[in-house]
């Protein structure tokens, strides 16, 4: 498993099904559709990633347009694939908030955390440009921490989503980590930024740039 973590492997045609999969389940023609290939084409890469244990079939769904074909199957990461992305921090940096949140409680921790995205920020280096294009290195922050983030914007504000949370496996337990990146986005932006975040079986980012600022910053 270790052999496919690794940067050639996600620009393979097989990675980007991977990382479509990543996203949310699929069928083959919603698949082919996004990679531009021919249905047979993606069912060949499918079937080699489900002999490596990284896809599975997730059910079925009917075809659109009516008629009486075969339900269509829809294809989902295992969960064996999530060890492609790397989280080999959880069992120490688990460990690190455990303690941390003893000695100083919720709100101290919060702040402490809030301290250290500020801090990773400035070491990162501060973006220059326009709104879109800090808040697009932000996001290029957060996809080389291993996150799957994008950038929207819907009537003047904006949203970082994520698809893949790359603090998965601390989050729900000590969901204060999000307030490190809400820091961190806070102050590579510029701007203000208000945490969002899923929480579920799987967790997603979700940060909201309010409109009223990113007006008067444009």
């Amino acid at each position: 498993m270790a052999a496919y973590w690794d940067r050639r492997f996600f620009e393979s045609t097989r990675g980007r099904l991977v990382t479509l999969l990543r996203r949310a389940s699929r069928t083959v023609d919603e698949l082919a559709a996004d990679l531009g290939m021919t249905g047979n084409g993606v069912r060949a890469h499918l079937a080699t990633l489900e002999r490596d244990g990284l896809v599975r079939q997730g059910g079925s769904v009917r075809r659109s347009g009516g008629g009486g074909g075969k339900p269509a199957h829809i294809y989902e990461l295992t969960p064996e694939a999530r060890d492609l992305f790397p989280k080999g921090y959880e069992a120490v940096l688990g460990g690190l908030l455990d303690v941390l949140t003893e000695g100083v409680g919720d709100e101290g921790s919060k702040a402490l955390l809030r301290e250290a995205g500020i801090r990773m920020a400035g070491e990162l280096g501060l973006p220059l440009g326009s709104v879109q294009e800090r808040l697009q290195a932000a996001v290029g922050v957060l996809n080389r921490f291993g996150g799957l983030a994008e950038l929207e914007e819907h009537d003047g504000a904006f949203v970082i989503r994520g698809y893949g949370c790359p603090l998965t496996a601390v989050v729900v337990e000590h969901p204060q980590v999000c307030d490190l990146v809400e820091a961190l986005i806070a102050e590579l932006t510029g701007m203000r930024v208000c945490e969002c975040c899923e929480r579920g079986e799987i967790p997603r980012c979700r940060f909201e740039v309010r409109s009223a600022d990113a007006d008067a910053q444009r």
